[in-house]
């Protein structure tokens, strides 16, 4: 019986690589002996001409199906939109930008037909990127298994093929700010690291600058841990400890006279400032779990698609 393989490819301001993404993932799926394929891109409320090319594309191919979002939602609503879309028996996730080479789905594939139910990419090298990014990368990864319960492959991203019973489980889970690749992690099953090594840019720029990865590192770290909120108390017994301390160091200064009224006026400042900075970052911390709860009580939607293109209703 022949099996399906469906590929979700979100895009976000993507015109110069559009066309040579297509041409590459297509010729790599018909190239399968006994698979069906589709090819599911998500344009991510691009201004460009990326929706311009995909609708020309979905129209020549019907195995080519489009969902535009009415603005940018994040590269991970794109993802999650795509996957409620797929009908394939195997889904791989993969970027447009062909840094992760589509000509490694069919040994993915072989892999799957071995019984893995998600294999997902490890990147041995990563052509391109700057010691800053690759820097960040580690330190991520390092901080999220440290705080995380449940591990998260390193050098790893939202490259993967999975299979659809996985999928299913993933649609089925309701929280708002899905971290995609902790999720694959999370649900468990036979999992598989498949080492390649990872391109340059065909084309374009990262749509990863610094602030949309502190998101990412966000979502990943309140996802998947509740340490850091459990930090607030050790800081708070921090605090007292360090209180006191100051207290008994203050009184032996005065009974037996060996500091002066500046250097007393000094380690007020110090403990003052301290005490606030403890007390603001405990704030920040536990706002952001305040603010997910906030966001999944509200109950809007993850996204909002504008139109769908050879998709049934």
């Amino acid at each position: 019986m022949e099996k399906k393989v469906s590929l979700v490819i979100p895009m976000y301001y993507e015109e110069k690589v559009a066309k040579e993404c297509y041409k590459r993932v297509k010729e790599c799926l018909e190239k399968l002996d006994n698979y069906d394929y589709e090819i599911i891109f998500i344009n991510d409320g691009s201004k460009d001409k990326t929706l311009e090319i995909l609708e020309d594309i979905a129209n020549e191919n019907k195995k080519v199906k489009v969902i535009s979002f009415s603005r940018n939602f994040g590269h991970q609503a794109a993802v999650t939109a795509g996957l409620q879309e797929v009908t394939g028996d195997a889904i791989v996730i993969i970027d447009a930008d062909l840094q992760d080479p589509p000509e490694l789905i069919p040994d993915m594939l072989k892999k799957w037909e071995e019984g893995n139910e998600v294999i997902y990419g490890k990147r041995k090298t990563r052509k391109g990127e700057s010691a800053f990014k690759l820097l960040t990368a580690k330190m991520f990864y390092n901080t999220l298994n440290a705080l995380s319960d449940v591990e998260i492959p390193k050098d790893t991203g939202d490259f993967r093929l999975v299979d659809r019973k996985v999928v299913d489980v993933i649609n089925s889970l309701p929280e708002h700010n899905k971290f995609l690749r902790g999720l694959f992690s999370w649900v468990g099953y036979k999992q598989y690291a498949y080492e390649y090594e990872r391109q340059e840019r065909f084309a374009g720029e990262t749509k990863y600058p610094l602030k949309k990865m502190l998101k990412l590192a966000s979502d990943g770290i309140i996802s998947f841990s509740s340490k850091p909120i459990k930090l607030v108390g050790a800081l708070g017994i921090f605090s007292i400890i360090v209180s006191i301390v100051i207290l008994i160091y203050a009184l032996i200064s005065y009974i037996f006279k060996l500091n002066n009224l500046s250097a007393g006026w000094t380690s007020i400042m110090v403990a003052v400032t301290f005490f606030a900075g403890v007390q603001l970052l405990s704030l920040w911390v536990i706002s952001e779990y305040i603010g997910r709860i906030y966001d999944e009580a509200k109950g809007r939607p993850q996204y909002v698609i504008d139109k769908k293109i050879n998709i049934e209703k």
